[in-house]
């Protein structure tokens, strides 16, 4: 018997490991995300039984997952991006290790880097940005907005969409300027992608129309998503 806790990426079904995969189409049980791509949940053999998590408390999704590991089943707990960055992961391995249930630990591209990556912005860049810090902006009220607006760098916010507003007020109020380059990317290396730029005190008004997921990305990087996009477009055209 052993769980594995995969990571699927930013949404992209492409974009999982070729071990996330492998494991996938060999499970007998999955449980999956409500974003994890519709393509890897049809990955699952025929007779495997697919479990979506939406309406399931995290007790629960930890409970199914003893549960089915001592009848000796294989079981794929299938995660958005990488499952220990924001996935809580990190509370089912637990929950896992107090029942004495084996589990692996299979490790998926987080979005905090590809989904700007996909928008052509670096979250690192020479020069510019050496540093990121990356936070949930799922809870506003629960964030350091002072000591985040101090931190160098690129700041990568997940779940910070509905509270975007308040994010940025936060931000300026403790020293961010209200002209730094930032961003907002809903549906990441989706086809339906959509990206708005703005300074950081216009961007919530200029993301009003986008739905999650999002993730927000402050930073001087984000200047460079014009050139980035300019040169992958350049190069569409020559291929």
């Amino acid at each position: 018997m052993r769980v594995f806790l995969v990571g699927a990426g930013p949404g992209d079904p492409g974009l999982i490991t070729a071990r996330g995969l492998e494991l996938v189409r060999c499970c007998d049980v999955l449980v999956h995300d409500r974003l994890v791509s519709r393509e890897l949940v049809t990955e699952a053999p025929p007779g495997a039984l697919r479990i979506d998590r939406d309406r399931l408390g995290q007790h629960e999704i930890e409970q199914l997952l003893v549960r089915y590991a001592r009848l000796g089943l294989r079981v794929v707990r299938l995660k958005g991006g990488d499952p220990f960055v924001f996935g809580r992961g990190g509370e089912e391995a637990v929950a896992l290790s107090a029942a004495g249930v084996p589990f692996e630990v299979v490790p998926g591209v987080s979005s905090f880097a590809a989904v700007p990556a996909a928008a052509g912005i670096p979250v690192t860049h020479r020069g510019i940005s050496s540093q990121v810090t990356i936070v949930s902006g799922h809870d506003a009220d629960a964030l350091d907005l002072a000591a985040v607006a101090r931190a160098p760098g690129t700041l990568v916010v997940f779940m910070g969409l509905g509270s975007l507003r308040e994010i940025a007020d936060g931000l300026i109020r403790h020293g961010r300027a209200a002209d730094t380059p930032a961003a907002v990317i809903a549906s990441g290396t989706l086809p339906e992608q959509r990206t708005v730029v703005a300074p950081l005190g216009e961007l919530a008004d200029a993301a009003a129309g986008l739905e999650p997921p999002a993730l927000v990305v402050v930073g001087e990087v984000v200047a460079l998503a014009g050139t980035l996009a300019l040169h992958e477009f350049a190069g569409a055209l020559a291929a």
